[in-house]
């Protein structure tokens, strides 16, 4: 089963390579966000297994965004050190965390595969 993914980021370049490097992994990115409204539309639309959001979309936060996307899965992503973000990932609804140069489709499987199912 292929794995159908969201992109939240406010640079365009990381949702660009992204995109690609997850794409030739087996991850279909069914579309790309840059602020929570965009990406509220597309995971209405396009119902992904995943959705990977950015820490900072700019003026917003994409912690704001995990907590509204509570029936979706949730992986935040960011440059930054975890540790620096470990209080906020701890009270995030996200599944996990990868930091951006470690993001690949086998990191994501193995979040996903260490959540359980969610009710609806």
């Amino acid at each position: 089963m292929t794995i159908r993914c969201v992109i939240v980021d406010d640079s365009e370049r990381f949702r660009v390579s992204a995109r690609r490097l997850l794409t030739a992994q087996g991850i279909a990115v069914v579309a790309t966000a840059s602020d929570i409204r965009q990406a509220l539309l597309a995971v209405e639309e396009h119902e992904p297994d995943v959705v990977l959001v950015d820490v900072g979309l700019g003026a917003e936060s994409g912690f704001d965004l995990a907590h509204r996307l509570r029936r979706s899965f949730v992986i935040m992503v960011s440059s930054l050190d975890p540790d620096d973000l470990a209080e906020l990932l701890a009270e995030s609804p996200a599944i996990g965390y990868l930091p951006k140069d470690q993001l690949s489709g086998s990191a994501i499987s193995r979040l996903l595969q260490k959540t359980p199912l969610r009710e609806t």
